[in-house]
This record gives C-alpha cells, sequence and structure tokens, in this order.
C-alpha cells in the first residue's frame, strides 16, 4: 500500500471510529513514553491530521500551525512543555486521561 493510501485510510478510519482514534493518540504517547520519540511524533502527527489538523489545534494551543508541523517532522526535537502542551490538550479534547505508572 502508498503512502498516501495509507494515509488516507488512517484519516477515515480516525473520523469514523472513535476507539482506533484514541488508540492512535495512545500509541503515540505511549511510544514517546517509552523513548521512541520519532514513531511518537509520526503517530501523533498522523493523528493531529486526521482529527483535527494543524490549523484549529494552533488556534486552540496559541501556536502557530507551522511550528507544530515542525514540531512533529523527522528533525525535530521538541520541547517538554510544548509537547505536553500538545497532549494535554488533545487528550482533553478526546475526553481522555492518561496516567503514567511505573
Amino acid at each position: 500500500m502508498n503512502t498516501k493510501r495509507f494515509d488516507k485510510l488512517v484519516q477515515r478510519l480516525a473520523t469514523t471510529d472513535t476507539q482506533f482514534a484514541e488508540a492512535l493518540l495512545r500509541e503515540g504517547v505511549d511510544a514517546m513514553l517509552s523513548g521512541d520519540m520519532e514513531t511518537g511524533k509520526t503517530i501523533l502527527r498522523d493523528y493531529i491530521k486526521a482529527t483535527i489538523g494543524f490549523e484549529k489545534l494552533g488556534e486552540a494551543i496559541d501556536t502557530p500551525p507551522k511550528s507544530l508541523i515542525r514540531m512533529f517532522g523527522p528533525q525535530s526535537n521538541p520541547l517538554a512543555k510544548n509537547l505536553f502542551s500538545v497532549i494535554g490538550y488533545l487528550q482533553k479534547r478526546a475526553g481522555l486521561q492518561f496516567h503514567v505508572t511505573g
């Protein structure tokens, strides 16, 4: 399956299947917490594109959309406070609450 078809599939599932969208968000956060930042950023980027979009997310957290796009790009090294701001908003918007356990 090519990348564009896969992206469209993810977008369609994330907009039509709440459980899929929640799992995508959880997986992105879990990947980051387990140290796999690249995978986590990729998954969260896909989640954002499929759900709220970078424009609306930027408005919601008062951050330019281009900065958010760069934050989730492959060459980025985002600050923890910026990531937590995004993740905090996304979980609130999705009606989820993440907890870290040891």
